[in-house]
């Protein structure tokens, strides 16, 4: 926690949900004390903050749950990633580590110093990164327990144009991009998102960015846990950087309720006394 505000918030849906839209990035706020220790001034900061931040994503996630037959969990960031980035792996596994861009970011977007090179990053790591870990890790749990699945749909967007931070920016950047995991990402889980983004043009697959979040207690262990990334092109929703939100915004909710209720589907067809004859844990 830091003040009155929460760092993140898991938002109740469905009992029978096994869906949780995860929203890491879209938040702004950065607490006074870690303020501090980032060397920008208050303009600078906040062009970053434009740049870094995957502008109006909570809202995104909370319009398509509203819009969904069956309301899916949503798990909020509520700080900014520049206090920690929730998705990183917090050890040298991390391959932002190259550009200053750990679970503790020392450059900007544009390479420049954020934080001292020199940055301790543990203190912030045990603060804030490990405490949204284990609640994350928990809101995988109560679902598995309750339906045994969970699907996380990681909530993003990036840039129309490449930022100097990117390490795999000069790839296709299509108006929306699926990001997979080997182990984590079944094929049928892309093709939904696929079909149910299909009327924004070309849907890719990992360009400009990879891989999907899953808490690492789970993260190559268990099958039972699905994720996809879900990055939007900011330009079919908002004036970039960091400007307001345009009807694209609707049009991106309807289509991420759309994949919701695909997975619902799909879970009621597989799950104990579905189609495949075995008994619901429910009776």
């Amino acid at each position: 926690m830091s003040g009155d505000v929460p760092s993140f918030e898991l938002l109740p849906g469905d009992a029978g949900s096994p869906v949780i839209l995860h929203v890491p990035h879209s938040a702004r706020r950065i607490p006074a004390g870690v303020r501090a220790g980032i060397v920008l001034d208050d303009p600078a900061l906040e062009r970053e903050l434009d740049h870094i931040t995957d502008a109006h994503t909570a809202e995104l996630a909370e319009a398509a749950a509203g819009l969904a037959a069956l309301t899916p969990w949503r798990f909020v960031n509520r700080l900014s990633r520049l206090v920690v980035d929730p998705e990183r792996f917090p050890d040298e596994r991390e391959e932002m580590l190259a550009v200053g861009m750990g679970a503790v970011y020392t450059a900007t977007t544009h390479r420049d110093a954020l934080r001292a090179a020199d940055t301790d990053p543990a203190p912030l790591v045990e603060r804030y990164f490990h405490p949204y870990a284990r609640a994350m890790t928990g809101a995988v749990a109560g679902r598995l327990a309750a339906t045994g699945r969970a699907v996380i749909v990681d909530v993003h967007s990036y840039p129309t144009a490449a930022l100097p931070y990117e390490l795999h920016g000069a790839g296709p950047r299509p108006p929306v991009c699926l990001g997979t995991d080997s182990f984590h990402t079944p094929p049928p889980l892309a093709g939904l998102a696929r079909e149910a983004f299909a009327g924004f043009g070309e849907t890719g697959l990992d360009s400009p960015f990879s891989g999907a979040y899953v808490p690492l207690e789970y993260y190559g262990r268990d099958t039972r846990v699905a994720a996809l990334m879900v990055e939007i092109r900011r330009d079919t929703y908002m004036s970039e950087p960091g400007g307001p939100a345009g009807p694209g915004l609707t049009r991106l909710a309807s289509a991420l309720a759309r994949l919701v209720d695909g997975l619902h589907q799909v879970h009621e067809a597989h799950a104990p006394g579905g189609p495949d004859g075995r008994r619901d844990p429910h009776e």
